[in-house]
C-alpha cells in the first residue's frame, strides 16, 4: 500500500496538518483523469494555427487534475506523424506552469500521446514498464483527456524528460542537454545519429538536434568526433552501459523510431558531473514494430515486412557508418559482448518467460472500459481486443501484433550465432565481510567457469553518482581467491562510504555475463558498519526552498540551503550520514566522511547542484513548490520534515529551536532559530505531533499541554470527510487504510 505522506504546519489549536501522497501521476496501475476547459469556442482551430505556426501554447481558461484544478495553463497539440489537423484527437502538451508557479504532485508538464497506429492501445506503457527495469527512462500510463467537457479519448501518460528529470536521476541539471529530434522534416538524410560532419562548425548540427541547456554546441561536436572517429575509446566520453542497454532494448523491441532506425532520433542525451554523456530513450509509442523502417546508408528507407522485423538481426547497422554509435559499440569486442549480454537478458526476463503478456494483458483489463468509451479511437474496440495477436494494416503498412512479433523473434533469435554463444557462469557473489567498517580494505569473491583467464572483472563505486570502477580479479591464489586455479576469482577495494556498490562481469571470446544480470543499472550493495545518531540528537532544523535575496554561499549565489542542528554538548560525526530530495533514493547525497557538526551547534548545506564549489553543496536543489527533505543512514531514517509551496525569503524553521514543529520565519541562518514572539501569550497553543511521517497504516497524534477532544479530517477541495469526537486524551491512533491517498487536511480540537 502506498504511504500517505502528512506535511506538517503550524500547531495551535485548532490548526490544520497538511497531508500529502507520494507522487502517483505515473503509477502503471492507474489512469489519470485530465480535464481542460477553454472559453474560446475555437479552441482546436486555435491550437492547430498554434501548432502550424510558432508552435506556441493556448491559454486554456483552467485545468484539472483528477478533481485539483488550475489556472492560467498552457495548452499545445504535439507530435509529428501521430498530429493531424483532421484529428480530434492529437497528442498534448500541457503546461502546469505557464503563468504561475504551480506543479501537480510536482509535475509541472504533461505529455499524452493518442496511441497512434497501435491498436492494442498498449504499446507505449508497456514499453516504458519494460524498459525502467534496465536503465532510467521516463514512466508511463493512461489517461483520460476531456476538454470542455466532452471526452476526448484515452491517451498514454509519459514523463516529461526536463531538467527535474536529469537532476533526479543524474544528479545535475545545468549540463548540456539535448533533444537528438531533427529540427527539419526527418528524412534519411536528416539525421539525429552523432556523426560527425567535417569541416563544419556547430551550426552544422542545428537542424538535427535540439539544445534544452544554456550552452553545449561545442560540447555536442566534441561528442559527435569521439563517437565517429575514435569509437574505440568513446567510454571516455559517453556511459557505453546505458548506451548498450538502449541499443538493446531498440533492437530486441523493434523500436524504430528510434537512434536504431531509419531516422536516428527520440532519445535524448545529457552530460552528468563525471562529463559521460547519457542516453534517455524517449517515444515509444511504435515499439513492437509499430515503424518499419530500419533505413540503410543515408539514402535508404528500409522499410520491412513483418517477417522482416521478426528476424531483425542483432548486429543491425554494425558496418553502416550512418550509425555511428551502433558502430563504436559493435567494432570493440567487449562493448559488443556486454551488448548482446543486455539482449539476452531483456529477452530471457521478460520475453521468454512470457512475462510482458501478464502485464500486457493487466494493462489491457485496466484500460477495456476507457477504450470502449473512446469515441475517437484510431482501431476498433474489436482490433483493441485483438491487438496483441493480430496485425492491422494502418494505413501505409502494417503493425504486427505484439505476441505475434516476440514470438517469432525469440525463435529467431535462439537460431542466431551470438545470441546463442554459452556465457560463462558466475555464482557465489560475497564479500570477505558484510558489515565492514569504514576504511577498511574488503575482497569480492565469485566462482565463475567457463571464462578466459583475464576475463573477470569487478565494477565498483562509493557514491551512485559516479561512475563504476573496473578492475580485474584474479584466481591466483593472491587476491583471498583460495587456492589458483579452482575457478574462484578474487579482487580487493576500500570500503570508502557507508555504502558500496559493486557488479561481476565475466567473459570468453564469444559472450560477456554480468552478476546480477541488470548491471550496471542494478548491483550489489555493501552498508558499512557506523555508530549511529540517534533520533533527536542531530535535527534537520531549518531550511530555505526559496531564497532570492537573502543570504549567499561563498561564491555570491542565492542558493537553497539546509540546516542541522546538534542537540547534544558534544561534537558529532556525520561519517555515514546522507541527505536527499527522494524518499526513493535515500543515497542521493553523501556528507563528507570528515564532517562533523560542532557540540550545541549547526552545519548549513547548500541544496544548488554545485558540487565543484567550495563547502558543502548537495546534488540536489529544493523544490519551492513542496517536496521531502531526509536526514538519513543508508538504512535508517534519522530526521525528515515535508513542505509545502515556500514563499520567497521565508525559511521553514523549528519553534522551539531544534526540537519543536516547523514554523515559517524570518531566517536564521547557521544561528538559533528566530521564531515568531509572543504566541504563547496571544494563543491558546498545544504543541502535536503526528507520525509517522508518511503513513500508512495507522498515524500516531499526540498532543503535550492538552487532551484531544476532536479531529476532523478535510480533503483537498476542503470536503469535511470524518469527524471525529472523543473524551479527552493525550493520543490518539488514527486507521489510514481507509484513505485513498491523496492530499489531505487534519484539525486538532476545533
Amino acid at each position: 500500500m502506498n504511504a500517505k505522506r502528512l506535511l506538517l504546519t503550524t500547531f495551535w489549536v485548532a490548526s490544520l496538518h497538511f497531508v500529502n501522497a507520494q507522487t502517483t501521476f505515473y503509477n502503471v496501475n492507474t489512469i489519470q483523469s485530465v480535464e481542460v476547459n477553454f472559453n474560446q469556442a475555437n479552441w482546436d482551430y486555435q491550437l492547430d494555427t498554434a501548432k502550424y505556426g510558432a508552435d506556441g501554447y493556448v491559454l486554456a481558461n483552467w485545468v484539472k487534475i483528477n478533481g485539483i484544478q488550475y489556472d492560467s495553463v498552457g495548452v499545445k497539440y504535439k507530435g509529428n506523424s501521430s498530429y493531424d489537423s483532421t484529428y480530434i484527437k492529437n497528442p498534448v502538451h500541457i503546461e502546469i506552469d505557464h503563468l504561475l508557479n504551480q506543479s501537480y504532485q510536482g509535475v509541472t508538464d504533461i505529455k499524452l500521446s493518442n496511441c497512434y497506429a497501435d491498436p492494442s492501445m498498449i504499446r507505449e506503457v508497456l514499453a516504458y514498464d519494460i524498459l525502467n527495469n534496465y536503465m532510467h527512462a521516463p514512466t508511463s500510463n493512461f489517461a483520460q483527456l476531456y476538454i470542455n467537457g466532452s471526452y476526448i479519448g484515452l491517451y498514454s501518460n509519459d514523463e516529461n524528460i526536463n531538467k527535474d528529470f536529469c537532476s533526479n536521476h543524474f544528479y545535475s541539471s545545468q549540463n548540456t542537454f539535448f533533444k537528438c529530434n531533427p529540427i527539419v522534416l526527418p528524412g534519411p538524410t536528416t539525421k539525429s545519429n552523432l556523426r560527425y560532419i567535417p569541416a563544419g562548425d556547430s551550426s552544422s548540427y542545428f537542424n538535427y538536434y535540439e539544445l534544452k541547456s544554456n550552452s553545449g554546441w561545442n560540447d555536442l561536436v566534441a561528442l559527435c568526433d569521439s563517437v565517429t572517429n575514435h569509437g574505440t575509446t568513446m567510454g571516455s566520453i559517453m556511459d557505453i552501459d546505458r548506451v548498450a542497454w538502449m541499443l538493446a532494448f531498440n533492437n530486441l523491441l523493434v523500436n524504430l523510431d528510434s537512434y536504431t532506425g531509419v531516422f536516428c532520433q527520440n532519445y535524448y542525451i545529457y552530460k552528468d558531473n563525471t562529463n559521460h554523456y547519457n542516453p534517455i530513450v524517449w517515444d515509444l509509442n511504435m515499439a513492437f514494430g509499430g515503424f518499419p523502417f530500419v533505413g540503410s546508408g543515408n539514402t535508404s528507407m528500409g522499410s520491412l515486412s513483418i517477417a522482416n522485423m521478426q528476424q531483425l538481426n542483432p548486429l543491425a547497422h554494425s558496418t553502416d557508418t550512418y550509425w555511428p554509435m551502433i558502430n563504436a559499440v559493435m567494432n570493440n569486442g567487449m562493448s559488443k559482448r556486454m551488448y548482446i549480454a543486455h539482449l539476452r537478458t531483456i529477452a530471457n526476463e521478460m520475453f521468454a518467460s512470457n512475462l510482458y503478456q501478464t502485464t500486457a494483458a493487466q494493462l489491457q483489463s485496466l484500460i477495456d472500459t476507457a477504450v470502449q468509451s473512446d469515441p475517437n479511437k484510431f482501431y476498433t474496440y474489436t482490433q483493441f481486443q485483438n491487438g496483441m495477436t493480430t496485425d492491422y494494416s494502418v494505413g501505409n503498412y502494417t503493425v504486427p501484433g505484439i505476441t505475434n512479433l516476440m514470438a517469432a523473434r525469440m525463435s529467431y533469435l535462439q537460431t542466431n550465432t551470438d545470441f546463442t554463444y554459452t556465457p560463462p557462469m558466475i555464482s557465489a557473489v560475497q564479500p570477505s565481510n558484510a558489515s565492514p567498517a569504514l576504511n577498511n580494505i574488503i575482497s569480492i569473491t565469485a566462482l565463475v567457469s567457463n571464462t578466459n583467464t583475464n576475463g573477470v572483472y569487478l565494477g565498483y563505486r562509493s557514491d551512485i553518482a559516479q561512475k563504476f570502477n573496473r578492475v580485474p580479479m584474479f584466481d591466483d591464489g593472491l587476491h583471498n581467491d583460495g587456492a589458483a586455479g579452482d575457478n574462484v576469482y578474487g579482487a580487493d577495494f576500500t570500503v570508502s562510504s557507508a555504502v558500496m556498490q559493486y557488479y561481476i562481469y565475466a567473459e570468453n571470446v564469444n559472450a560477456g555475463r554480468f552478476a546480477p544480470e541488470r548491471a550496471e543499472h542494478e548491483f550489489y550493495i555493501i552498508n558499512a558498519t557506523i555508530q549511529q545518531i540517534a533520533a533527536g540528537d542531530v535535527v534537520i532544523n531549518e531550511f530555505m526552498a526559496n531564497n532570492q535575496n537573502i543570504i549567499t554561499d561563498a561564491n555570491g549565489e542565492f542558493e537553497d540551503w539546509i540546516e542541522l542542528h546538534n542537540n547534544l554538548s558534544a561534537p558529532v560525526s556525520l561519517q555515514g550520514c546522507y541527505l536527499t530530495d527522494d524518499a526513493a533514493n535515500t543515497l542521493k547525497w553523501a556528507f563528507p566522511q570528515s564532517t562533523v557538526i560542532p557540540a550545541n551547534g549547526y552545519l548549513t548545506v547548500w541544496a544548488d547542484e554545485d558540487l565543484l564549489q567550495t563547502g558543502l553543496h548537495t546534488n540536489f536543489k529544493l523544490a519551492g513548490s513542496g517536496e521531502q527533505i531526509l536526514f538519513s543512514y543508508p538504512t535508517s531514517t534519522i530526521d525528515s520534515v515535508y513542505f509545502t509551496q515556500q514563499t520567497a525569503n521565508i525559511s521553514y524553521g523549528r519553534c522551539a529551536n531544534g526540537s519543536g514543529p516547523f514554523k515559517t520565519m524570518n531566517p536564521s541562518f547557521a544561528a538559533v532559530n528566530n521564531c515568531p514572539l509572543g504566541i504563547s501569550e496571544t494563543e491558546n497553543v498545544t504543541g502535536s505531533m503526528l507520525f509517522p511521517n508518511p503513513a500508512n497504516e495507522v498515524l500516531h497524534i499526540r498532543t503535550f499541554n492538552s487532551n484531544i477532544n476532536s479531529i476532523k479530517v478535510y480533503d483537498i477541495l476542503t470536503h469535511l470527510i470524518a469527524d471525529i469526537q472523543l473524551t479527552g486524551s493525550g493520543q490518539y491512533l488514527m486507521d489510514m487504510s481507509k484513505y485513498k491517498n491523496g492530499i489531505y487536511f487534519v484539525q486538532i480540537n476545533k
